[in-house]
């Protein structure tokens, strides 16, 4: 995962989001990580993983 910091992110905007859509950034702030930009396939397939395992956990629970 590449890393930017805040200031950088702002000034390369369009640098972050070309980035963002091959891998996930992580942006600092004051050394620190504050978010992380994804591209929207890569969001589309952790929603839909997340969304299955909770389907999975209410199936698990109906079964009890």
């Amino acid at each position: 995962m590449k890393t930017m910091s805040a200031r950088d992110a702002k000034n390369a905007f369009g640098m972050l989001i070309d980035t963002a859509r091959a891998e996930p950034v992580m942006v600092e702030k004051h050394g620190r990580p504050v978010v992380v930009v994804l591209s929207v396939e890569e969001f589309e397939r952790l929603n839909r993983t997340g969304n299955q395992k909770q389907e999975d956990d209410v199936k698990a629970t109906r079964r009890k």
